[in-house]
């Protein structure tokens, strides 16, 4: 049967329940006890706010152990969030949870992320229709304010915003600029005075940065220049792990001591066309390109889609734990043979082993097409003249 999700839009005011869902058949059936929750949800409001060390347990296993309340009744359980690529899983106590509760379909459970926990709860009204009881007792609501969400699509939420250029992602000069007015409008306004007054005096200040698309945090430094400020510190290895290339949005923006940043996998072009025999095209970066870092960045959606989709469990399960694996290659214009590895990076993945030799004997060069397919277990590429 096919799972339908419903959430609500979030507001101007930050809802302390930010995730609300309508319970599906599969949700409460306790011959399959688990709770479906979409990736984009759990991500922007739980994952994005648990300690490092739990979400790099839950990029390497798949799944991590977390604390669950439910904030109806205060019960406490051992639980587990399993990721299962498009969506997540709660597991271990939910079959208890629907019998204790007696939820049914229909019913709208709330959830949040708070102090290392995962609350829940189900309307009482809801609950005292299903059953036919007395009405209960209000439960009086805990004022605990909850972490401001960040919503990658949302524009207002992202106020700074750079196409990049062919000197942002030069990693021979690794800086990136940001325009003075909006950093100090949408970033050092939420500095304490003496910060601001230490970056005017040193010219530079360590922040911490971290990719919003990956999780990865980076310790850099922003530097005043003038009418512009620099990101500097770690940017060249940003340009090369996330193959960013001219024409690309960064979209920018502080919150909670930290700046996040994102970019849209925007040079990835998958094709409408069913009979397309090439469904992952990607225009060559800088970086795809550089001979002494040889690797081809693919954004993770091309990846898992139009290639992992034709794998077997065993191999994706490898791929899980232990972030690699090796695959066959071939040249689809010159038939040659390449072993290879396919890297898991986050949100994309990364082709190495013999991409410097391809890159040379191809003469590949920025802005040529490269075309991708998995077929018959090898993987086929090419780029046309």
């Amino acid at each position: 049967m096919k799972r339908t999700t419903y959430f609500n839009s979030i507001g101007e005011v930050p809802d302390l329940w930010p995730i609300k869902k309508a319970l599906t058949l599969s949700d409460v059936d306790i011959t399959h006890p688990f709770l479906t929750l979409p990736r984009q949800q759990v991500e922007t409001h739980i994952v994005m706010y648990m300690t490092p060390q739990q979400q790099d347990h839950l990029r390497a296993e798949g799944q991590v152990g977390l604390n669950a309340q439910d904030d109806d009744n205060g019960d406490l359980y051992l639980m587990k969030l399993k990721w299962r690529g498009s969506y997540y899983n709660l597991i271990g106590k939910w079959g208890k949870i629907v019998r204790g509760k007696g939820l049914d379909v229909g019913n709208e459970i709330k959830l949040r992320w708070f102090n290392c926990c995962l609350y829940f709860s189900v309307s009482q009204q809801q609950q005292q229709l299903l059953i036919g009881s007395a009405p209960l007792a209000p439960v009086l609501p805990r004022m605990i304010a909850a972490p401001p969400p960040l919503l990658v699509y949302d524009q207002s939420q992202w106020p700074i915003r750079k196409v990049l250029t062919s000197s942002d992602v030069d990693p021979s000069h690794p800086f990136l600029p940001l325009p003075r007015k909006s950093v100090e409008d949408h970033i050092l306004d939420h500095w304490a005075p003496h910060e601001r007054e230490r970056l005017r005096k040193e010219e530079h200040v360590s922040i911490n940065v971290r990719d919003y698309d990956t999780g990865e945090t980076h310790g850099m430094k922003l530097k005043w220049r003038g009418n512009y400020y620099n990101l500097i510190g770690k940017w060249g290895n940003i340009v090369r792990s996330k193959g960013l290339g001219v024409g690309q949005e960064i979209r920018l923006r502080w919150m909670n001591g930290c700046l996040y940043f994102s970019v849209l996998d925007e040079l990835y072009a998958e094709t409408g066309s069913a009979n397309d025999n090439w469904p992952v095209k990607k225009a060559l970066t800088l970086s795809d390109v550089d001979i002494n870092h040889p690797f081809l960045t693919l954004p993770g959606k091309a990846v898992e889609d139009h290639i992992l989709f034709y794998w077997g469990p065993g191999a994706r399960e490898q791929l899980r734990t232990e972030r690699q694996v090796g695959l066959n290659a071939r040249d689809g214009d010159t038939g040659e043979m390449y072993v290879m590895k396919l890297k898991w990076r986050g949100s994309y993945y990364n082709l190495i082993g013999k991409w410097g030799k391809i890159i040379r004997e191809k003469r590949l060069q920025v802005g040529r097409e490269i075309r991708v397919r998995w077929e018959n277990g090898c993987l086929i590429f090419s780029v046309p003249q």
